[in-house]
Parts: structure tokens; sequence; C-alpha cells
């Protein structure tokens, strides 16, 4: 009303409205629920948003405690190990959402041992084969198979891959 709308200032509004529909894209994808730095980022992208505006809404939302990966990566990982994973599975889960290995590496060390989670599935399941393959799939490790089930049921169980 009543300026004048010359280049720059064109410009300047249409930035201004590109990280302001940025936001709100960003705003609803984390009302739904916790997300990685990454995956907001990829969700941003396939949103169409430019390379530059995503970085300043993903580093915006993180510098204001909106979008943390090591809350995202410790909820993550202690909902995996409830819904009976193992280090391995939980590894692999939150690397492939972008969270970095030392974050990883805290988030595992700060969880019940594999061992007692692996115990607590063969109390439930019994010690056969057939748990043994379970806890496998699970992504345990040989030795919290080994010593939930005892030697000989783990011998039994397919190799874990490394």
């Amino acid at each position: 009303m009543g300026v004048e709308l010359d280049r720059e200032r064109v410009r300047r509004v249409g930035r201004e409205l590109r990280r302001h529909e940025a936001m709100a894209k960003a705003a609803s994808v984390i009302r739904r629920r916790d997300v990685s730095t990454a995956e907001l980022d990829t969700r941003l992208e396939r949103a169409h948003v430019d390379p530059v505006t995503r970085g300043e809404v993903v580093e915006r939302l993180s510098a204001a405690g909106a979008v943390d990966d090591a809350r995202f990566a410790e909820q993550r990982a202690r909902g995996l190990a409830e819904r009976n994973a193992g280090d391995l599975l939980i590894r692999h889960d939150l690397a492939a959402r972008g969270i970095s290995m030392e974050t990883i590496d805290a988030c595992i060390e700060s969880l019940e041992p594999e061992t007692a989670r692996a115990q607590r599935v063969v109390e439930r399941r019994g010690a056969g084969p057939k748990t043994a393959r379970y806890l496998t799939g699970k992504g345990f490790s040989e030795d919290a198979i080994e010593s939930a089930c005892g030697e000989a049921v783990a011998e039994d169980a397919p190799p874990v891959v490394r």
C-alpha cells in the first residue's frame, strides 16, 4: 500500500514467502511426530523446497530445539528396544534415519543390556531354535542369543550378519 515495489523488494518478499511456506511445511511434519534433521530435510526436498531455504529452516528448527537428533534417537532406540529389537536392528534403523554414529553409540549405551532384553524374550517364548531365529531376525547379536538361549540352541540358529 503506497510502497513502490522495485526489483530488490520483490525478491526479498519472494524469499520471505518461500521461507514462510517451508517453515509451515516443516511445522506440519514435526507436528505429527518427532523426526531427525535428515528426515525433515528429505521431506522438505520432496515438497520442492529449494536447498538454501531447506537448510535455513532445518537449522532454525534445530537451534530452537524443535528438531533434535539426540532426543529423536533416544526415543526411537527406546521404542525399538521395548518392541524386542536388538542392538544391530536399532543401529541400522537410526543410521538409515541419518543419525550420527556417535549419537547411535550413546543411545545404545543408555539402553538396557542386549542380553537382558534377549533373556526376557526367551522367558516369554521358550529357549528353542524358533526363539533363536526370532532373536536373530530382531537384530540380536550372536553373543546375546547364546547367552539367553544356551549354546546348543544358538548353534542351530542361522548366523548373524554383522
